[in-house]
């Protein structure tokens, strides 16, 4: 069966949640960023890695969702399989990956972003990032509106993609997500779901 090495608090949440949905057998394996485990598969120890029965390694989140989604078509996780609802799902995949994702970086690491190691530097860095995430939140919202989920084929991997963003946003921006009422009914839509109930306790539990 696949494994699925994540780390507590990673976008690797997103995958996982997908597995969870799909509900073939896998593994999930708990690791930390640059350890030896993760080394071993994947040089440059970060997650999500998914491994196969037959060893072949996958990596990046949204290389991942896509996978899951076209090897189990039976979950109808891709959010439609004519050309356009393929298109729009690879949107948002690069959305997530390359606005939202990257937007938090600045906050996580504002030393990445200033050869200016001073205090006030980083707080501007960091201010900078959560100007950056609030400006694609305001795009997820907008597009949000009248909807329950992202794609219009119904639930699909791409919820489980914003998922741990959302929950970040909800830690690191000031007002967390009270701009943004269609993201806020997203998460909490997600967060009741008993398959990613499963995977937050596993996550969670040690």
């Amino acid at each position: 069966m696949p494994t699925l090495y994540y780390a507590v608090g990673a976008c690797s949440l997103a995958p996982h949640v997908a597995l969870e949905w799909i509900g073939a057998p896998y593994e999930a394996v708990r690791v930390q960023y640059g350890s030896r485990e993760l080394l071993a598969v994947n040089p440059a120890g970060a997650v999500p890695t998914l491994r196969e029965d037959d060893g072949w390694l996958l990596t990046q989140a949204g290389a991942i969702l896509d996978y899951l989604a076209q090897k189990h078509p039976e979950a109808k996780l891709a959010g439609g399989n004519d050309i356009r609802a393929k298109a729009e799902a690879h949107r948002w995949s690069a959305f997530f990956t390359s606005d939202v994702h990257a937007a938090f970086w600045p906050i996580f690491m504002p030393d990445r972003y200033s050869t200016d190691g001073s205090e006030n530097a980083r707080r501007a860095v960091a201010e900078a990032g959560r100007k950056l995430v609030a400006k694609q939140f305001g795009i997820l919202n907008r597009h949000l509106e009248g909807r329950e989920y992202i794609l219009d084929g119904g639930r699909s991997v791409m919820d489980a993609y914003s998922f741990p963003m959302i929950r970040w946003a909800i830690k690191l921006l000031p007002g967390g997500l009270n701009e943004y009422p269609n993201v806020q009914a997203l998460h909490d839509r997600m967060n009741a779901d008993p398959a990613v109930q499963r995977v937050l306790a596993r996550e969670t539990g040690g």
